[in-house]
């Protein structure tokens, strides 16, 4: 496809998931309380949007993700919370 094609197709949807995002932000950041490991992560992520080059969407994920390779012995949570808890 060409730019103008992705742009044409594409657009208006990511528009409106980056109004989304900045919706989530104003929630967050009126709300009362202490932020997460999970605010943190978000704002990493985000930080890759910025960056030059290909691949972001990967780097956004790995911004998410858990870094090590070996396997834990018993899970320590119900349910996946969307972003590593702990950064190495």
């Amino acid at each position: 496809m060409t730019r103008q094609q992705v742009l044409d197709l594409y657009f208006m949807d990511a528009r409106c998931k980056l109004i989304d995002l900045a919706a989530f932000l104003d929630r967050v950041e009126r709300s009362s309380g202490t932020d997460d490991f999970r605010l943190g992560a978000f704002q990493e992520a985000l930080k890759e949007l910025e960056k030059p080059g290909k691949n972001r969407a990967e780097r956004v994920l790995l911004a998410f993700s858990d870094p090590t390779s070996e396997p834990i012995a018993a899970a320590t949570t119900k349910a996946a919370c969307g972003a590593n808890p702990v950064k190495a």
